[in-house]
């Protein structure tokens, strides 16, 4: 299980007009290709500042003081958009969003480069909220930053969003442990769990990592990159830290995200 006792809720908001529209039978992967457009104004982030592993669009959210799970930028119009898990952001059958949460992209050893971010707007699918269904952990929210008029996409950078693609594939994963001040990051190759879910084996990703993006095809200069799962879906991401597990982005996540980006 990769959250605390508490669970928070994060918000969704988006602004991509996706344009790969799949007509498939509802809960069937669709075929593989839906990718958000290309930032056409993004820049990435002075990552020289950061530590040699660390991605500026990922960082861990917090509330109440401490971090508790981590979410990553990906890609939208406006630049607002975050992705993570749906039980970070809200409590599942039962339960509700959490509030007062905030973002901070880069953070490392108790610095948050790019300072703290609020995140708002959280959306998760109706199948998470209603049964807490292990395959729709996902969610999105939006981040602002008071007396900031530039968006975090144009801060930090931000990872594309693709649906449909392949069970596997070689992946970065990266997420921010809940009793560390640096992220762990591991390589590895992921396989299929079943058939709305994700596997990978990478050792020390235990609770707070939960949200953390897989990324294909991550550049090594900006480390920005596709996202294609994030550590979630089959026990909240897995009951051990040594393999972590993903909610299928097929396409119910593309709705979500498309959903998300209509609200903006």
């Amino acid at each position: 299980m990769r959250r605390p006792a508490v669970l928070l809720t994060l918000a969704a908001i988006v602004l991509l007009g996706v344009t790969v529209v799949a007509v498939v039978k509802a809960r069937q992967p669709e075929p593989a290709g839906a990718v958000t457009p290309e930032p056409a104004t993004a820049e990435a982030a002075p990552v020289a500042a950061l530590p040699a592993v660390s991605s500026p669009a990922v960082g861990p959210l917090f509330a109440e003081g401490g971090h508790f799970c981590t979410a990553s930028v990906v890609h939208s119009e406006r630049g607002d958009v975050l992705l993570t898990a749906a039980h970070c952001i809200h409590n599942g059958e039962g339960g509700g969003y959490l509030t007062g949460l905030t973002f901070a992209p880069g953070y490392h050893d108790g610095i948050a480069p790019f300072g703290y971010w609020t995140v708002s707007d959280e959306l998760v699918a109706p199948g998470w909220s209603a049964s807490s269904d292990p395959d729709l952990d996902v969610g999105f929210a939006t981040a602002h930053q008071a007396g900031t008029t530039k968006s975090l996409e144009s801060l930090v950078g931000a990872n594309l969003l693709a649906t449909g693609t392949a069970f596997e594939q070689p992946i970065t994963l990266t997420g921010y442990p809940d009793d560390s001040e640096v992220p762990a990051v591991c390589q590895n190759t992921t396989t299929k769990q079943d058939t709305f879910q994700l596997r990978v084996d990478c050792a020390g990703f235990p609770t707070g990592t939960s949200g953390g993006p897989w990324v294909t095809e991550q550049n090594p200069q900006t480390r920005l990159g596709t996202v294609i799962g994030v550590i979630g879906g089959f026990e909240f991401g897995g009951a051990d830290a040594d393999t972590s597990y993903s909610s299928y982005f097929d396409t119910d996540v593309l709705a979500l995200y498309r959903q998300t980006t209509a609200r903006t």
